[in-house]
C-alpha cells in the first residue's frame, strides 16, 4: 500500500506506535523510524539534535527506501517534525497528522511547563521513582505493568537520561517552538488529534491549530493523556483511517 511514516516523541521509540499500527498494515506500507538520538538509533553526543536537522535526517531515510511521497503522522516532538517535513517538502506529503504535537505555544500553560517554571523537568528519569511519574504525566489512566517489565522501562529510562538531557537543553535553546511560527504554510490535509487530559502540551493547543491550518479536522479523544495511539489506539486509528478515507 501507500507509505505512511509514524514519527514518536520526545523519549519515545518506534515501540510508542505497535498497537495503533495493527489497524493499518492491512492496507498500507507502514514505516516506523527510531530517530537518531532515541531507541536503537545511533546517539552522537556531537551532532545537532534540532528540529531543523531531524526533518532533514528523516528526507534522507526516505531518499534511502526511495520514497517520493507519503503519508506522515507525527507525535509530541515527531508531531513538530512531521509538521516541518511537510513546510520544507510540501511535494512529498500526501496527508498530515498531528497527535499533542509539539511545536505550539499553548494559550493554556501545561502541567508540564507549570513543573519546568520549578525546575523541574518529568520527562527526563534519573532514580526508579521517576519512572512512575513519567507515566502519570502522558497518561490519563497509566498502564499497569508487571513490577519486572516496569523496573525494566526505568532503568532503560534512566539509561537515556544523560542524552535526552542533552536533546532536551538543544530543543529549549532551539527551534523547539519553529512550527507554532509557519502553521500557516500547512498545505496538506491534516488530521488533528488531542487527548483532552494532556498534561504534557495543554489541549488549548488545539484552537491554534485549527485556527492556523487551512484544510484540518480535530479529534478530541476524552479521558486521554499525551500519547493517544498508546492509551487508546483503537480510537485513535479509527479516528486516523476514517480520515485517510475522506482524503
Amino acid at each position: 500500500g501507500e507509505p505512511l511514516i509514524l514519527i514518536h516523541g520526545f523519549g519515545g521509540s518506534k515501540d510508542n506506535w505497535i498497537y495503533f499500527a495493527k489497524a493499518l498494515t492491512p492496507q498500507y506500507r507502514v514505516i516506523i523510524p527510531d530517530l537518531p538520538g532515541f531507541g536503537d538509533s545511533s546517539k552522537p553526543q556531537d551532532k545537532s539534535y534540532s528540529i531543523k536537522e531531524q526533518v532533514k535526517r528523516v528526507d534522507q531515510f526516505l531518499a534511502a527506501l526511495k520514497i517520493n511521497k507519503a503519508h506522515f503522522v507525527g507525535n509530541s516532538m515527531g508531531g513538530s517534525i512531521a509538521g516541518m517535513y511537510s513546510i520544507t517538502y510540501p511535494q512529498k506529503v500526501k496527508t498530515l497528522a498531528l497527535f499533542d504535537t509539539g511545536g505550539v505555544m499553548s494559550p493554556i500553560k501545561s502541567e508540564l511547563f507549570l513543573l519546568r517554571e520549578k525546575g523541574i523537568n518529568p520527562l527526563v528519569v534519573k532514580e526508579t521513582g521517576d519512572f512512575d511519574r513519567l507515566l502519570r504525566m502522558n497518561f490519563y489512566t497509566p498502564p499497569r505493568i508487571p513490577s519486572i517489565i516496569k523496573k525494566y522501562l526505568a532503568s532503560q529510562a534512566i539509561q537515556a537520561a544523560p542524552m535526552n538531557e542533552l536533546i532536551f537543553g538543544e530543543l529549549s535553546q532551539g527551534d523547539m517552538w519553529t512550527l507554532g511560527d509557519n502553521l500557516d504554510k500547512i498545505q496538506a490535509p491534516t488530521l488533528i488529534v488531542w487527548g483532552d487530559s494532556d498534561k504534557i502540551l495543554h489541549v488549548s493547543t488545539v484552537d491554534i491549530l485549527k485556527k492556523n491550518i487551512k484544510n484540518s479536522t480535530v479529534v478530541i479523544i476524552k479521558e486521554c493523556g499525551h500519547v493517544p495511539m498508546l492509551e487508546k489506539p483503537r480510537e485513535t486509528a479509527a479516528a486516523y483511517r476514517a480520515f485517510l478515507g475522506r482524503k
